[in-house]
């Protein structure tokens, strides 16, 4: 008898017993089953294979899943046992944990004796079941629950998929625009019918992009150099007939999002910390040791010695708080293997110490849709990736995800999960093409290259479908570069295209692009179930009935369309990638409603495609919205849900009586008699003006066939006879029959709101077939019409009283904005209720062209309170506000809540909102009036930003990859790359900003912008798009290259001088406040400021602005600069949470812009000359002028030829015999030999500085500054300029022939060979000329220092001309200090050495120089300090990149 037909009773197992690989494959009851406390740790059952998931009690398990709450006591649960689809569990008592399970390939059926055995106790069979049909008490709740976590029942999906359950998706592709796929992730393998899930990954962003231009060949061992420096071994096997390897590096954390990041470097950190304890108890024991065997130190090297071990150990603490992990580092490599291009990748960094990661073992890739392999970068980040190579193998794409979002929708759209067929996706047979639209180095922001290549995607692969679940508000519905190529991908190539409608809401018109806002996208609200609410939210009491969630975004848009076209399910629990180390988790929001919408067009294509019937996204979207069901009978309902709960059987029954009708789009305009106003998509009227009278609209409805249709067989015989119907004719007429052929038709219809009561109206007027009445109407077109309370500007206060509150319920009130107003203070008052109650608040108003101006925040009443708001509003303009209980709110309760709202509005206005004032002037009139009610008048300016102007130093247009940026019919995109260059003179904070093409992605004529901003090093140090990132940037001078692309080059050539504007943030402290004075005179003499004043209903008050003075203003700004901050006018009324009884700021602010007047220049007294000018004759000053002409010419002659060099070296000679005597000269020749990277000038650079040193006078120099000389005459501040010209010329010679020194000694220790000298080896010390090695044909060689023992400083010229050195200058200064540093690591005090280098480094005099960098990774190696070395070596590559990175 099989182990099929038993369960378990009232059975307390063995202890000592396991029942091992046993498959539940049919109906196992575990009833009463008791278990010691003890007991469960050694009675285990493992390795159960799962086919579906199990229920206990009532409560749905599924694999890995514990669930102690629902119908369940919190001691109990089920830990991780896997049981199948029918194993039920009831009234456990085990208080612990059972043993962990693991998964088991065998599949063993025992017997009942066999089990019992295993068991330790008996098993009793179950009374009445059969192997055909077993007896499952719990089944249908188990069903629900998973029902719940992934929900299709609500759209009808479930029974047609009984019905038709190859119709399941099979044979239809989705596109994904999201932040990514992760292939790996549970369900997305295969399909229902073995094919696989994913077919193609695409990251459109470029945010994964590596440079592999740089090509290299194997050495004869086989190895390579890769990109980072490293060396790599390739791997015999791999075919490559050319020998090119391409090869490139990456930094694995750009690749990851921030919640991998956090993780990995946290779990890398912890491996470092060890090392780091290590060294830093090393350094410990060397200083005790130290001490123990010197107890008292008088010797002056010995106190070094110790000093340095002291200093070891402190720089070890201080690197452990400056520690930043900037990731490993991944080196690529790509190459043709005759037939595709491959890659291969070196992820050794990822793996530590395993052995693992390298080249050579790495499994060659290719484009992912050739092949269809993924990989992992490695066990700690079990991230997965695939490769796609571009350019002939110079682009190598790295393509990873930037958020579970994307995996999340496309699980929601076509997971498949064979053993848990409850919790798949709406389509599990479909097929997937993954376009990640989410720049990584943006966060997972969509940016218009992405989006734009995500179109080319899918004409390559051919897409059905393409869910969306991105979005945004926009100025401008309906208009926009990708709403133009999404509309031909739609009307075109007949591809389907569905995205989320906006999670913005409740309030009206809060839809987003381009789901919202774009008639050729299908725009999806989010509804919840009382299933989902139990079983996905674990709601404490589901609601009775399904309704919108609270936050999706309603519509209309502003130029009339609905907006939401129809809902979904907003919310599942669905797989998420494997970085995320779980299998699933819950998401909710339209972004879920919209692929469960996607999967539900699936299926009907799926069936569609089966029949052989054709498919026209057209008559698709009709089906479903003439069959969708209501959510509920509101007559605005569908303001909120669109068409209603979109439902799969029913559209395919729809779709089934149109396998003869031609496809169709009826096209609709309309126009508003009188008006001028650009078409619209439908009548929506809310502002007062428009509703004092009806008004006549001109309604154009155009039928429009595809490209290709046949005009004599579809076109030409095109003709409907519509019957044209209001849904309200009381205030909405129409005519009652239209006849429609090809060439459209226009007729009028008539709104009239005259009589129609406060708040919202909607109606429609429907043209239906009347020979098909069936198909519903052809179109609709959609009136709305908002009448709102109209409020006396003489007293601006309303009130709403006795609003009752359930979970989910929305409380709307629209209100004429008075005249004048400019804030409104909002009071909710809540009572009535039991337990705590959560409200969303949002004002919303509507302008023209520009995005909805929309307030919004969350308001918690835990007890009966008042609440307080403010916010900015536009006077004269309708203002929607509403109060919306969260659908989730009050579960349990059945109390309403009750709440009163208040309403008070205030205005303070100035002649103009924005204000601008000319610096130049010395006050500046403002009027400002009180046109409401009595206002508190606290009149504040401040300037906290300086704007300055750039112009492009270069632009270019030039033609992008025609492997990934071509558009259809062979339309090529071209890219505008614009750079920009600008100076810090101290660290700030500063915004880059190109005003005309920002705040735009969907809304704009150009398909995409991209900025990144680079230091002299070339390093990335803040990127951005159309949503300029402030970035904060230490000194210095800096890069911005900006990319602009689309297809005509004409636009782009109207770019290539647009100016860069630069928002420099000012220090707190360096705000510039203005003065508001009473009296125009005020200004100037002294008069008080004024600091408030109360005005009176309608009175006008002359306010005058005082210019900033001088000293106020930013000393380094540039012609053109601005300062901008904010204007404030007056304080709220009801006081501040600060008791200040002046209230605090009111939220209506403006910009004030400040333009900064020419700098004052400083009056310069007449230069009186010094005798030896007034001497000089003109001819003396014309051969002065000619040798500093030839000496510029030599100091800026290139040397880096030997053609260049032998010109120079001519030159230098020829001057040296005409100017023996010029200090300016031999400094200029030093400042060349140094500067050179030669190894044979070092010698050169020690005979020029000689050179130098021998002209100057040092005892006279000496004496000079020996002395305290205060003369002002033009002799004595003459005789001061050229003592310390001198003086610099001297220390700068003896400082470069230091380093000249070392750098010989260093190459002489390598060689093992004697150190070459000047002049006996020791430098000249009296002014008197001293000939040099090369003048005297003398070569005296000093043996290099010993390592054991102290150097002779009779022969140690390095130590002589060091002392020298200190005679003049601090050598401590950032100028000289490198030589103290190699001085240091010279006598074998590396950790004093390093300490002083770090010092050298964070002066931010220069930019970062790589040779301190090296030197610093150098000293550190020679400490012993491994893993600092290699954290040294990262940021090297960091700070130092070889060339800036793609866009």
């Amino acid at each position: 008898m099989a182990f099929d037909k038993f369960f378990l009773s009232n059975r307390v197992p063995n202890p000592s017993s396991e029942c091992w690989g046993t498959h539940l494959r049919d109906p196992v009851t575990l009833v009463n089953l008791t278990c010691p406390e003890d007991s469960w740790d050694k009675a285990h059952v493992r390795g159960h294979a799962l086919d579906t998931p199990a229920t206990c009690g009532r409560a749905s398990l599924s694999v890995g899943h514990s669930y102690r709450r629902r119908h369940f006591k919190r001691s109990d649960f089920c830990g991780r046992l896997l049981l199948s689809s029918s194993c039920v569990a009831r009234g456990k008592k085990s208080r612990r944990r059972p043993g962990l399970v693991t998964s088991s390939p065998k599949d063993l059926t025992p017997g009942r004796d066999q089990v019992s055995k295993m068991l330790g106790f008996e098993l009793e069979e179950i009374e009445g079941s059969t192997d055909e049909e077993p007896n499952v008490e719990i089944k249908s709740d188990s069903a629900e629950f998973l029902g719940g976590l992934m929900p299709k029942k609500e759209v009808g999906a479930d029974s047609f998929l009984k019905k038709f359950p190859v119709y399941d998706g099979r044979g239809v592709t989705i596109a994904i625009f999201d932040s990514g796929v992760d292939p790996a992730a549970a369900g997305l393998e295969t399909t229902s019918d073995g094919r696989p899930k994913i077919i193609d990954v695409v990251d459109c962003t470029g945010s994964g992009d590596i440079d592999t231009s740089s090509v290299v060949k194997a050495d004869n061992d086989g190895y390579i150099s890769g990109a980072s420096g490293a060396r790599l071994q390739i791997n015999k096997s791999w075919k490559n007939p050319s020998g090119d390897w391409h090869v490139g590096y990456k930094f694995a954390f750009g690749l990851f999002t921030d919640t991998l990041v956090t993780r990995i470097k946290k779990e890398r950190k912890r491996k470092w910390a060890e090392e780091q304890r290590e060294a830093i108890t090393v350094a410990m024991r060397q200083l005790t040791a130290f001490d123990a065997k010197y107890p008292k130190v008088s010797d002056a090297a010995l106190k070094k010695e110790r000093e340095d071990l002291q200093t070891r150990y402190d720089l070890l603490q201080k690197l452990s708080d400056n520690y930043e992990d900037k990731g490993p580092i991944i080196d690529a490599v790509v190459w043709y293997d005759g037939d595709v291009w491959r890659a291969a990748l070196d992820t050794q960094e990822m793996e530590g110490d395993t052995g693992l990661g390298k080249l050579i073992d790495f499994i060659p890739m290719t484009n992912y849709r050739i092949e269809r392999k993924y990989g992992i970068f490695s066990r700690m980040d079990a991230c997965s990736f695939v490769t796609n190579i571009y350019d002939d193998g110079n682009i190598l794409s790295i393509v990873t995800d930037s958020s579970p979002h994307g995996t999340h929708v496309a699980g929601i759209t076509a997971a498949h999960h064979p053993q848990e067929p409850l919790l798949n996706g709406v389509a599990p047979g479909a097929q997937l093409v993954s376009c990640k639209i989410g720049d990584s180095r943006l966060g997972s922001m969509e940016t218009g290259t992405g989006l734009t290549r995500g179109l080319i995607t899918v004409i390559e692969n051919k897409c059905d479908l393409i869910n969306m679940s991105y979005g945004e508000p926009t100025m401008m519905p309906d208009y926009g570069r990708f709403i133009d190529l999404a509309s031909e991908v739609v009307n075109k190539y007949g591809v389907i295209f569905i995205s989320s409608a906006g999670n913005n809401g409740p309030s009206l018109s809060t839809v987003t692009a381009p789901g919202g806002t774009s008639s050729s996208i299908i725009g999806i609200g989010a509804y919840v179930s009382p299933s989902m609410a139990a079983a996905a939210h674990s709601v404490v009491e589901p609601p009775s009935r399904g309704l919108q969630y609270t936050w999706s975004s309603r519509g209309p848009t502003p130029d009339g369309d609905l907006g939401v076209s129809l809902s979904a399910p907003g919310g599942a629990v669905a797989p998420v990638p494997k970085w995320t180390l779980q299998k699933r988790m819950l998401m909710n929001g339209t972004s879920m409603a919209s692929p469960c919408a996607c999967g539900s067009v699936a299926l009907v294509l799926s069936a569609l495609k089966a029949e052989g019937q054709a498919i026209s996204p057209h008559i698709v979207r009709k089906a479903f919205e003439n069959t969708a069901v209501k959510v509920s009978e509101s007559p605005v309902e569908p303001l909120t849900t669109g068409r209603g709960l979109l439902q799969v059987d029913k559209a395919y029954e729809y779709l089934q009586k149109c396998k003869d009708r031609p496809s169709v789009l009826y096209k609709m305009q309309l126009t508003r008699f009188g008006n001028s106003a650009p078409n619209l998509r439908g009548v929506y009227l809310r502002e007062f003006q428009d509703l004092l009278q009806a008004s006549e609209w001109s309604v154009s409805v155009k039928p429009e066939f595809h490209e290709d249709a046949d005009n004599l067989e579809l076109v030409v015989p095109f003709e409907e006879r519509l019957q044209l119907e209001s849904t309200d004719p009381s205030w909405l007429k129409c005519p009652e029959y239209l006849l429609l052929t090809h060439n459209g038709r226009t007729f009028n219809i008539v709104v009239d709101p005259t009589n129609l009561s406060e708040g919202v109206h909607y109606g429609e007027v429907r043209g239906t077939d009347l020979e098909a009445s069936w198909r519903g109407p052809s179109f609709r077109i959609p009136v709305t019409v908002i009448k709102p309370i109209q409020v006396s500007a003489s007293s601006p206060k309303v009130t709403f009283s006795d609003l009752s509150f359930v979970p989910g319920f929305t409380d709307r009130r629209f209100i004429l904005v008075p005249e004048g107003a400019t804030w409104a203070e909002v009071t909710i008052r809540c009572h009535g209720f039991d337990t705590p109650r959560r409200f969303l608040v949002s004002a919303v108003q509507l302008m023209p062209k520009k995005r909805p101006s929309v307030w919004e925040t969350y308001a918690t009443f835990t007890s009966p309170s008042a609440k307080d708001f403010a916010f900015p509003v536009d006077g004269g303009v309708t203002m929607e506000l509403t109060l919306a209980l969260s659908w989730s709110s009050a579960n349990g309760s059945h109390v309403p809540a009750l709440a009163e709202i208040e309403v008070d509005f205030h205005g303070l206005l100035a002649e103009e909102r924005e204000l601008s004032i000319n610096g130049g002037e010395i006050v500046t009139r403002v009027d400002i009036r009180a046109p409401l009610a009595i206002e508190k008048l606290a009149p504040s300016a401040t300037l906290t930003s300086v704007r300055v102007p750039y112009r492009p130093v270069e632009s270019k247009i030039e033609p992008l990859s025609a492997s990934r940026d071509k558009l259809s019919n062979g339309r090529q995109i071209y890219a505008l790359t614009l750079k920009y260059k600008f100076s810090l003179g101290e660290a700030a904070e500063v915004t880059p900003r190109l005003s005309y093409l920002n705040n735009r992605i969907y809304d704009t004529e150009f398909e995409s912008q991209f900025y990144m901003i680079f230091d002299v090093n070339k390093r990335v140090l803040g990127s951005g798009d159309c949503y300029p990132k402030k970035v904060k940037l230490p000194k210095g001078d800096y890069l911005l290259r900006m990319l602009v692309r689309h297809d005509n080059v004409n636009y782009l050539e109207k770019l290539k001088k647009s100016p860069l504007l630069l928002d420099r943030k000012l220090e707190e402290k360096n705000y510039v406040k203005l003065n508001f004075f009473s009296h125009i005179d005020g200004a100037l003499t002294g008069g008080e400021q004024l600091k408030g004043k109360t005005l009176a209903p309608g009175e006008i008050c002359p306010l005058y602005l005082a210019s900033a003075v001088d000293d106020k203003l930013p000393k380094d700004s540039l012609l053109g600069s601005v300062l901008i901050g904010k204007l404030r006018w007056g304080k709220l009324s009801k006081g501040s949470s600060k008791k200040d009884s002046n209230g605090e700021d009111c939220p209506a602010c403006s910009q004030i812009s400040y333009v900064l007047p020419p700098q004052s220049k400083t009056e310069e007294k007449g230069k009186e000359k010094t005798s030896a000018e007034v001497k000089k004759t003109v001819a003396q000053t014309l051969d002065e002028e000619i040798r500093d002409a030839k000496i510029k010419v030599l100091s800026s002659s290139p040397i880096s030829t030997k053609e260049e060099r032998k010109d120079w070296d001519d030159l230098v000679s020829v001057f040296k015999t005409e100017y023996p005597q010029h200090l300016q000269l031999r400094v200029e020749i030093l400042q060349k030999l140094a500067a050179s990277q030669e190894k044979d000038d070092k010698l050169k650079v020690i005979q020029a500085a000689d050179d130098v040193v021998l002209l100057i006078d040092r005892d006279a120099l000496a004496k000079y500054f020996g002395i305290k000389s205060e003369g002002e005459d033009p002799d004595a501040v003459q005789l001061k300029k050229e003592m310390e010209t001198q003086r610099d010329a001297l220390a700068d010679a003896l400082y470069k022939k230091g380093l000249a020194l070392l750098d010989i000694e260093e190459q002489v220790t390598l060689k093992d060979t004697t150190i070459p000298s000047t002049a006996e080896g020791t430098i000249p010390l009296s002014a008197e000329r001293v000939p040099t090695s090369a003048e005297d044909g003398k070569e005296t060689g000093a043996a290099p220092p010993g390592k054991d023992g102290p150097r002779d400083e009779k022969v140690d010229e390095f130590e002589q001309n060091f002392k020298e050195l200190r005679k003049w200058v601090d050598v401590a200064l950032p100028k000289y200090s490198l030589l103290s540093v190699k001085r240091e690591s010279r006598a074998g005090r590396p950790g004093t050495a390093l300490k002083a280098l770090n010092d050298l480094i964070q002066d931010d005099s220069k930019p970062p120089q790589k040779n301190l960098y090296e030197l610093r990774i150098q000293l550190i190696e020679k400490i012993g300090w491994p893993h600092w070395a290699a954290y040294e070596r990262k940021w090297l590559k960091v700070r130092f990149p070889s060339d800036y990175p793609l866009f």
